[in-house]
């Protein structure tokens, strides 16, 4: 077992902690960005000027009649930016645009001493357009060939050998939608400036190092005159990586040319209407199987809907392509990507980043394939994943190390949940009941941790231990609630030898850990954890050598366990605050800086090959669902999972992390539906689903009526810090099940045998039409009865 990964005696990390402000959130004593208005003098107050139209030149900008509004200080312009105008990483996105891209797009700022008077003003000033034609679907973007960005081609194999070899083959599309992050705290950000003109944010940013960049190239300032801090999140799911920092940018302007602080916040329909959300893909594809249903070929087209800038869409869509295979063996494969450009917001980073809309494509073929083959859905999906001693590569050319773990989590999951009997009882009810319908699924997954862009994978982290003892960590991660700074803690005080009590955790700033990568790619625990790790390592090494001389022992041969140093085989002691004293006095450095990076990581963007990954998360979900045959309605009756997170750094952190995660997927696939307003009248390009009376997130009601959820144990993976592996993400596509179930729920109000087509989300409508289909047997498909013949499967 490697250092990183072997755990010392009586460790803190593996224990069941509570979330560090579980406390404080539900007493709402947690300090959010925007609550520090009130703590802040003569604060400012930011409201966007946003235009009303999908597509257009802006030939006139009058800003005079808001400053004629009372309370109104100053409207921003991009005449007002000292350095460059724009927000984006791809020099795509401009802070102030000339052009207006998307319904709702903010073209100018009004700053104002209160929020009304600053919306009063922005009411005033006038915009003149020239309208132009705009493409407000992804559909509308293919018919125009309207694309931006790379074009990636993943190949292995020989897909025209695997097809000749295939006794099925099956064609199809597939389109499903995106997804908003809905996160509780809105964008928000508030800046100050110094006497020294240097800039202080306060951002509720994923990335504050990106957020740091931006701000100072729109300020035309280097890096060092601006200091980013992200005291905690309500949320952010991806939605808070890339698109704080033009919001950000914008409270800066105005605090460096009003010098007062200037807050920004947007309210949940701004927030709604201004902001990326994941990206809606479209997919064609053609698939081979030989005679026992094993996959022998994949040729397949992925489109991404990027919306107007490129934003995270690249990185996106090579996610994407990197999990279509999911947990099967695919020898033969062609797999191209693109990104659609629409008149829509720039859609972004989502949890899972791609990889759920990847391995969507490859679940919805196998879930209509099955019953064409006359195999059950759960003996396909088997017979097809990837089989450990086999050499056995992703398309990309990555080895699956843990093959076995992908069995081993699907048996395991089938043994807990009762799968056999289950289906029996299932079946019987279905055979009494005519208009309800129940039915079982089990999905797996294999998910890959690390950013795709290897230069993401390194974090930093600053350990302070003062002299009485108490120790402060800092480190690049942000906490979203999702339990990182819990886990961070907890491997501080492991490392050290030391209660949890004896260490404190500071705010995320940029002045404390410079560089730092965004808190996403389910890497947040892998990256700061093995640099904290390594601070307190190099601080550990300097006690040791303190107290050896104080036990009269080599340095080699001391423990610190528990807050107390002994040396093996003697019964001396020296409490902690002791040696930390002795240290001091002897002259000891007791600060460290701590890094870790990523190795064995290689990735080829051009040819689309490597090892992207550190390596896979596993896990398997069986979902039980009732369909009601007359409306569509459904329940999710029961849940069970099993999930790969290694050796857990927080039990019970990892568990909320998975519950959570499978809730937030259950609602992108089932009732998250955005819809934007496609005719030709003047609202062309205006979210429709502006709220959540609108739309629909998962509620109480919509959760499992019995959810159990099991971490696989015995599962150490080696080379990562504590042995434990990222569990952000990958839960989110164990809710695949619950499509699958509902599919084959539907199924079963048809003939035996009959294929279903089931629309993403798949809404209580979508529901009711896929059981019309199966009644009447029209699933738009041809017959099978031939082992030669191709088999064609249109999406409805």
């Amino acid at each position: 077992m490697s250092q990183l990964s072997e755990r010392p005696e009586k460790p803190v990390v593996g224990l069941p902690m509570p979330h560090e402000s579980a406390s404080l959130h539900v007493t709402g004593a947690a300090l959010y960005t925007d609550d520090l208005v009130q703590r802040t003098k003569d604060v400012l107050h930011a409201y966007p000027v946003q235009v009303m139209k999908a597509h257009g030149r802006i030939t006139a900008l009058r800003t005079e009649p808001a400053l004629a509004v009372p309370g109104v200080v100053r409207v921003l312009t991009g005449a007002d930016v000292p350095g460059v105008n724009d927000a984006g990483m791809k020099h795509d996105e401009p802070l102030f645009p000339d052009e207006v891209m998307f319904h709702g797009h903010a073209v100018a700022w009004v700053l104002g001493e209160t929020l009304e008077a600053a919306r009063l003003g922005a009411a005033a000033v006038e915009v003149e357009l020239d309208e132009q034609p705009s493409l407000i679907t992804l559909q509308d973007a293919i018919a125009a060939g309207s694309y931006h960005g790379a074009q990636p081609v993943m190949e292995t194999g020989d897909i025209d050998a695997g097809f000749a070899d295939s006794a099925h083959v099956f064609t199809g599309e597939f389109q499903f939608a995106g997804q908003e992050h809905f996160y509780l705290e809105t964008h928000a950000a508030l800046a100050q400036v110094d006497e020294n003109g240097q800039v202080f944010i306060q951002s509720s940013t994923q990335h504050p190092s990106e957020t740091q960049e931006i701000v100072s190239h729109v300020l035309g300032v280097p890096s060092h005159e601006v200091t980013v801090q992200c005291l905690r999140m309500g949320g952010g799911f991806g939605g808070k990586e890339m698109q704080p920092h033009g919001f950000a940018a914008v409270a800066a302007l105005g605090a460096k040319l009003t010098g007062r602080p200037v807050r920004f916040r947007l309210n949940r329909t701004q927030d709604l209407t201004m902001s990326g959300k994941r990206h809606g893909f479209h997919s064609t594809w053609k698939i081979g199987f030989d005679a026992e249903g094993r996959i022998q070929a994949l040729d397949a087209t992925l489109t991404a809907d990027g919306g107007w800038s490129l934003d995270l869409s690249e990185p996106v869509l090579a996610r994407a392509l990197c999990h279509i295979d999911n947990t099967y063996w695919i020898p033969n494969a062609r797999v191209a990507g693109r990104i659609a450009k629409t008149h829509t917001v720039s859609n972004t980073a989502f949890r899972g980043f791609g990889g759920p809309q990847g391995m969507l494509v490859i679940e919805d073929i196998l879930g209509r394939v099955a019953p064409r083959l006359g195999l059950d859905p759960m003996e396909l999906r088997e017979r097809n994943f990837y089989r450990p001693g086999q050499g056995q590569t992703t398309p990309y050319g990555q080895p699956v190390t843990q093959a076995e773990r992908i069995s081993t989590v699907w048996q395991q999951v089938q043994d807990d949940a009762g799968i056999a009997d289950r289906k029996r009882q299932i079946a019987a009810f279905n055979a009494a009941h005519p208009h309800t319908k129940r039915a079982l699924a089990i999905t797996g997954i294999k998910f890959g941790i690390s950013f795709n862009l290897t230069a993401f994978n390194q974090g930093g982290a600053l350990v302070l231990i003062y002299k009485d003892g108490s120790v402060l960590i800092n480190h690049g991660g942000t906490e979203m609630g999702q339990g990182l700074h819990t886990k961070m803690l907890q491997v501080a005080a492991t490392t050290l030898g030391i209660p949890l009590h004896k260490v404190r955790l500071a705010p995320t700033r940029t002045d404390k850990v410079p560089n730092t990568s965004a808190t996403a790619a389910s890497s947040g625990a892998d990256l700061n954890g093995g640099a904290i790790k390594n601070a307190c390592e190099q601080l550990r090494e300097r006690l040791l050598q303190v107290a050896s001389t104080q036990l009269g022992a080599n340095a080699s041969d001391v423990r610190i366990v528990e807050g107390v140093a002994r040396a093996l085989g003697s019964d001396q002691e020296l409490a902690w605050d002791d040696l930390v004293r002795t240290a001091y006095f002897q002259r000891v450095q007791l600060s460290a800086a701590g890094y870790y990076r990523t190795e064995g990581l290689h990735w080829d963007a051009k040819t689309f090959r490597g090892s992207p990954f550190k390596y896979f998360a596993h896990g398997a979900a069986a979902t039980e669902v009732e369909v009601d045959g007359f409306t569509g309605a459904y329940r999710i009756r029961r849940v069970d999972i099993v999930h790969d997170v290694g050796d857990s750094l927080s039990p019970m952190i990892d568990i909320g992390q998975v519950e959570g995660g499978f809730v937030q997927g259950a609602g992108w696939l089932t009732l998250e539906d955005l819809r934007w307003d496609t005719g030709d009248g003047p609202n062309r390009g205006r979210l429709l689903t502006q709220a959540a009376s609108t739309y629909k997130l998962p509620s109480f009601s919509e959760m499992p009526e019995e959810f159990n959820v099991t971490l696989l144990e015995n599962a150490t993976e080696d080379g990562a810090v504590y042995g434990s592996k990222a569990v952000g993400e990958p839960p989110l596509m164990l809710a695949f099940s619950v499509r699958e179930a509902l599919r084959q729920a539907a199924a079963a109000f048809g003939p035996a045998g009959v294929s279903v087509e089931l629309a993403s989300p798949a809404t209580p409508e979508a529901v009711y039409w896929a059981v019309e289909a199966a009644r009447s047997g029209n699933t738009g498909s041809s017959d099978s009865a031939s082992p030669t013949a191709a088999h064609v499967l249109s999406n409805a």
